[in-house]
This record gives structure tokens, sequence and C-alpha cells, in this order.
């Protein structure tokens, strides 16, 4: 009786748990850009429980199930931006050098609109980052964006745990961000790479020191006097670092500090998930490539700063071509909205196929944040999270229609359009109301 009372009640519990179970939806007769199995035209998705249960052609959806026609459509995996800083009620943590101990996802802003700006592009997931002001920053978060729900919901529990660094020009210069009489170390290059590489040396000590506390503990006779070391938040995360459960995100421009990185990395063992904007990275690329580092970067938009000065339309291509695992990222919360026409320059600044195109937005950035099991394309048994184009998304001249995560509908166009009339409409008949019969004289 125990047992049954037990397994009823955690059954509650998950019943419970935000975001345990999507919706249930049928997608017929659509163009169906898979990413990883190629193009099914005329294709059907079943969606049950938020996850996609059958793709194919001619398929019959259970009785009752809500059906969206995409005949004439273009059907695709939601679109992931690697890359922004939406939905935050704070970017940088500016006052100190090393801020480590900060958690984006203490922070998240589910009112933000720029979440519902990025879901008219498609976009259905973001990893939301901690600013560039410090050589090492706070940790980042993944979000689904569902509009209307709460953080928790928002949150990604099964992405890579990432903590941001930031080489050059923006930290270095964050100094005059910061009022104060003694300006913040550091203000070179060389000081920034001085200053991670001093606070990884104390998090090995830092981390020694648990071990040998640990390895004390055994010891029965000592246990009674012994006592823990100190908890540290701000070293913390970099020990998790040097044990893999954690990776670096490192915003970087210059190709021989984003080198001068990677050695930091291997003398302190920890992982690179990837490096952002890198606008040199085209020439690195073999690097990249063999050390399996990808990159974050815009498909255009170079030289605004001097660091950025040598970037060019190629890069994001070239780098593909070489090897390296790219993904197409916003930062920012209105270009979000386009990341589809941002994927396509990729096609006239480098050849890419359409295909390679668009896994710079979708597989690509899944990949690079760990969910690739979950998102990232068209398959079955992966989360519906969807987005359904008037023309194909690499059109100049297509928009997103709908956008779908976890087989919910959180962008209608149509829809939105109806009530944007019906509140016009309403607007107007409140103003008839208050002019007076006759008119104004």
């Amino acid at each position: 009786m125990k047992k049954i009372v037990v397994l009823v009640i955690v059954f509650i519990g998950l019943l419970l748990t935000p975001g345990w179970a999507g919706q249930d939806l049928f997608i017929k007769n659509g163009t169906l850009l898979t990413i990883t199995k190629g193009i099914i035209s005329g294709g059907d998705i079943l969606i049950i429980d938020g996850k996609i249960r059958q793709i194919g052609q001619d398929l019959a959806p259970p009785e009752g199930i809500p059906v969206v026609d995409a005949t004439g459509l273009y059907v695709m995996p939601g679109i992931i931006d690697s890359h922004t800083h939406i939905a935050l009620s704070g970017t940088n943590e500016g006052s100190v050098a090393i801020s480590s101990e900060v958690r984006m996802k203490d922070v998240i802003n589910a009112e933000d609109t720029s979440i519902y700006t990025a879901l008219t592009g498609g976009v259905t997931m973001v990893h939301t980052m901690h600013g560039s002001a410090n050589p090492i920053g706070g940790e980042n978060v993944v979000l689904k964006l569902k509009w209307g729900k709460t953080a928790e919901d928002m949150y990604v529990p099964y992405a890579y745990r990432t903590l941001k660094f930031a080489l050059g020009e923006n930290p270095k210069r964050a100094n005059m961000m910061v009022v104060s009489a003694n300006p913040r170390y550091p203000q070179t290059r060389m000081g920034v790479v001085a200053i991670i590489r001093r606070e990884f040396e104390k998090a090995r000590a830092y981390m020694e020191e648990w071990k040998r506390y640990n390895q004390l503990k055994k010891n029965k006779k000592l246990v009674s006097f012994l006592l823990p070391p100190r908890r540290n938040l701000r070293l913390e995360p970099l020990v998790l670092m040097m044990e893999g459960k954690m990776v670096a995100r490192c915003h970087t421009y210059q190709a021989d500090e984003t080198l001068e990185f990677i050695k930091l990395s291997k003398e302190f063992g920890f992982k690179i998930g990837a490096f952002e904007h890198a606008w040199e990275a085209y020439k690195i690329a073999k690097e990249l490539a063999a050390e399996k580092i990808g990159i974050s970067v815009f498909a255009d938009s170079w030289a605004y700063k001097m660091e950025a000065y040598q970037g060019i339309a190629y890069m994001a291509a070239f780098c593909a071509k070489n090897g390296v695992l790219v993904s197409i990222n916003s930062d920012s919360g209105e270009r979000i909205r386009r990341l589809f026409n941002d994927a396509a320059k990729t096609m006239r600044y480098g050849d890419l196929s359409e295909e390679e195109a668009l896994k710079l937005i979708t597989i690509n950035p899944a990949i690079q944040l760990g969910v690739e099991k979950r998102v990232g394309s068209l398959e079955v048994g992966k989360d519906a999270d969807i987005a359904i184009f008037k023309e194909h998304p690499l059109s100049a001249f297509t928009r997103c229609e709908k956008t779908i995560i976890e087989g919910e509908i959180y962008f209608d166009r149509a829809k939105y359009l109806e009530e944007q009339k019906k509140k016009e409409q309403k607007k107007k008949e409140k103003a008839e109301k208050k002019t007076p019969k006759g008119g104004l004289k």
C-alpha cells in the first residue's frame, strides 16, 4: 500500500512539474526541411505530448487532434540562437573583473518582449549570456521561448552549463564603465589573460584543498577533528570546468589571443564550447577544426570596432567548409527575428548549400549547446520545436507564419493580425462614441 501511495505522489509531482508534458498537434502536407534527413514534399508530422511521434506522407491524425494545414508552406526545426542577451534583468556585473559566481538563470525576465519578437522569426531556443565586460563573467542559461509562461517553464536544464569569458577590447575598456578613482585591473590584453590564469591557479589550489579534506574524511579517527574548507562561490565554477562539468564560451576577436585561450584551456584542462564573434577565425580555421572548437558568429556586420576590422563576409562559410562547427547568432533583441536571412547570406558569401546554411541556425547551435538529441532537426523522438514559413526560409521574401514549441503554438501570424484588427476596430468605435453627433463645429 505504501508503495502505491509513493508512486501516486511521484506521478502527481511529475504532472505539476513545469513543462513536463507538451501538446498534441498534427501538421499536414507541408514541405518538411528536416535538416538531417533531407526534404519531404507533402509531408506530415504527428506530435503527441510535445514530441514528434511520426514523420512521413499521407499520415492519419488521431481523432480530435488539432490540425495545422501547411499546404504550400515550409516546415523546419525551430531556430536556435546560440548567443544573445534577451530575457534577462541584467547582463554585465562590471564592478569587478571576475564575477564567475553570478548566474543568468537568477535574473530571467519572462516578460521581456524580445521573447515575442524572437518567436515572430521562428526562434524557439536561445543561449542567453552574461556580457563581455569581464575576463570571467557569469554562468549563462539556455531557454525555450515559451512566451506567457514562467521563467521556470523556459529554463532548459539538460543543456551544457557554460561560463562566459571575454578577451581583448571589451574587458580591458570596461574600466570606463566603473566610476572609481582607481581603474579596474586589467587594462591590457596581457592583463586579461594573466587574470584568467591567476583565477584558475586559485581554483586549482581550492580543488586540491577539497580533495585532501575528502581523503582525510575517510579516516574515522580524524572525522571529528576535521573542518571543511570555506566555500568559495567564485572559484567553484572554475573547479567544475576543470572537472569537465562546465564549458567555456569565450568572446574573442583576434586570432592571436584566440590561440592563447586555447593554450590556457590545455594548461588547466577545461573544454571550450565555442568562441563568440571570432572575426579572425578564418585565419586559424585549421587549428579550430583540429581542436574541435566551434564558433558562434555574425553573418556580417564587421568593422564596427578595431578588433572587428579584419572581418570578412566569407568567414562563416569558409570556416564551415574547413571543418569548424559554425553557428550564426544575433547578439541582439532585434536581429534575432531574422536569423534565417542571416543564414542565407552564407550562400551568397561562401556558396554554402541550402542545407548547410540552415544547419548554421538549427543543428549546429544545438550541438554547441549539448541539446542536439532533443532539438535542431525534425526527427522522430525529438521535441516538437518547429517554425513554419510562407516561402522557403532562405528566401528574401519569406516570413514566419507559426512558431511551435513542444507542440504548442506560441506565435500565429494570422491570429496576431486578426487580434490587431479587432483592437483597431474597438479603438475606432470608442473614438466615434466620444465624437458628438453632427461632428465637430
